[in-house]
């Protein structure tokens, strides 16, 4: 215990020195939003993979690989493809040459002063402030959830010493401090990783003898997710299945394509000074992926075969059916001692990374682009914003209190899947079609929202079942169980809502450009002036 204690004080006056170096050098709301637009490009992609990459990832679709196995590997690929070389090459360099054209400092901002709208602005930073803190407290659960486990603290004590933590520098310190800390923390996930993933090789005899013991786990799958249509760990889920919608639309689609539109993400590609240091970006954010999700999902699903060995039961067994608590459980019952302290600390780095990204977004949705531009409020933009910060840290914190069991992968999912449909269309067609007009931008945010967030409530089982809301209206848990089992429309309830609503968002887009007058060709060639 002492030596947790001396190498987590360690950690956390690292933590603070760098927080502390942010707040010296945020002077100018420049500084507190965008880092002063002059960030290194390795702090610059070490934070965008650390805070694309969090607990979520590791604990939440850790666990969900322990369920559903290697066919999560897809969604490594779409994350290092997507996720940052098309995110970084072509999203990140228009970004960046529009935002200093346009002088945009959160990604709300961008996409207002793109349309000229104060409405999309801040419907935007509306939507971001009141749906991450549900993402942000998916990743404060994960790591209160490892203090639990590996330390023995009471889940509800770790989500308040974790979030005070936290508060402390993202509010004081601004972006500078967020992505000073970043680097470090995703410096410290990424060697645990790598630990990790091959010791976990090692025990099971290397990585044939591994990848073998699962594929003769098939037998032994639970009986829930065989008649749900899964084969095995390494065979997959029979095509067109539920579990097979679960895999492919929400897991590797749903998260894969939606990592184009999150605005924590989008932001960090204004901090840099050019387009050199995107390119030098790509490189280092590329590794760092491939080394945390390939590696939280190859144990996960690996997880199984160790489990069994030792236990006789699966990962999902050994957990008592929650999945949040597989990569605890692993760490703790089959790492040795030194690294259950020390991948600790990296779940705390995976944290905090993430966490403070969620916190200085949704702050700065709140208080720059829904107070200042939509209600066009004077004051203090930084202490707006630190205002901001300080409330999205309590609404994430009560969201950590109330949520159920096994939600982390389902959230993570649930945000990415809801900006896609509400952001991606105004965002990358205004980078690229200077035929985007206003009008197109806001019914496409707010038709994208619309639909992705009624079949939330309506039609996806995860969520409408637990939301209640569609039981209390038409008496089911979804309105897809009331056509007839198998068919199509029965499966709509396991299929992503961004199969339905992404489509319909650029439909809206262009449909309405297309019939709506011509932006203003001025303000066009503003924005066009440096891409």
């Amino acid at each position: 215990m002492a030596i947790k204690i001396i190498l987590a004080v360690v950690y956390l006056l690292v933590v603070f020195w760098l927080g502390y170096k942010g707040w010296r050098e945020t002077r100018q709301a420049s500084d507190y939003l965008l880092a002063g637009r002059r960030m290194n490009p390795f702090v610059m992609a070490m934070s965008y993979g650390a805070t694309f990459i969090s607990t979520s990832a590791i604990i939440g679709f850790g666990g969900a690989a322990a369920m559903y196995g290697l066919p999560l590997l897809w969604l490594t690929f779409l994350n290092i493809m997507v996720g940052v070389f098309i995110a970084m090459v072509f999203l990140g360099k228009r970004t960046r040459r529009m935002g200093v054209a346009l002088d945009a400092h959160t990604f709300p901002e961008l996409l207002g002063r793109r349309y000229q709208s104060i409405f999309v602005q801040a419907f935007a930073g509306v939507v971001v402030f009141l749906f991450i803190p549900v993402y942000a407290a998916a990743v404060l659960i994960g790591i209160s959830r490892m203090l639990e486990v590996g330390l023995g603290i009471n889940y509800a004590t770790a989500l308040f010493i974790f979030t005070g933590v936290l508060a402390l520098y993202v509010v004081s310190g601004g972006l500078k401090a967020v992505m000073y800390t970043d680097a470090f923390q995703g410096s410290l996930m990424f060697v645990m990783m790598v630990i990790l993933v091959f010791f976990t090789y090692g025990k099971l005899g290397g990585v044939v003898e591994a990848h073998q013991a699962l594929t003769d786990l098939a037998p032994h799958l639970p009986e829930s997710l065989k008649s749900a249509g899964m084969l095995g760990w390494t065979q997959g889920a029979e095509a067109g299945s539920p579990i097979w919608l679960v895999i492919y639309t929400t897991m590797v689609y749903g998260v894969g394509i939606g990592v184009l539109a999150q605005p924590q993400l989008a932001v960090r590609f204004m901090t840099v000074s050019s387009d050199r240091e995107l390119n030098r970006g790509v490189l280092f954010g590329g590794v760092f992926i491939i080394a945390m999700t390939g590696a939280a999902f190859v144990v996960g699903a690996l997880s199984n075969a160790i489990f069994f060995a030792q236990t006789g039961q699966v990962a999902v067994q050994a957990a008592e059916g929650n999945i949040d608590k597989i990569i605890p459980l692993f760490v703790s019952q089959v790492m040795p001692g030194w690294f259950g302290v020390l991948f600790l600390l990296a779940m705390f780095a995976a944290a905090m990374s993430t966490l403070s990204s969620h916190y200085h977004v949704g702050g700065t949705s709140l208080g720059r682009d829904f107070y200042e531009r939509g209600l066009r409020s004077a004051g203090n933009p930084i202490a707006v914003t630190r205002v901001g910060v300080a409330i999205t840290v309590v609404v994430t914190l009560l969201w950590g209190l109330v949520l159920p069991p096994s939600v982390i992968a389902r959230a993570t999912a649930f945000f990415f899947g809801l900006c896609a449909a509400a952001f991606l269309p105004a965002y990358l067609l205004g980078l690229y079609w200077k035929g985007m007009t206003r009008a197109a931008a806001v019914v496409s945010m707010v038709g994208g929202f619309a639909v992705s967030f009624f079949y939330l409530l309506f039609v996806h089982a995860k969520e409408s079942a637990a939301l209640g809301l569609c039981k209390m209206v038409f008496g089911v848990e979804s309105l897809a169980l009331l056509a007839e089992k198998g068919s199509g429309w029965w499966l709509l309830q396991f299929t992503d809502p961004n199969i339905i609503a992404l489509p319909v968002s650029f439909i809206l887009a262009v449909a309405v450009s297309l019939a709506t007058a011509k932006p203003d060709q001025t303000h066009i060639e503003r924005c066009w002036r440096h891409l």
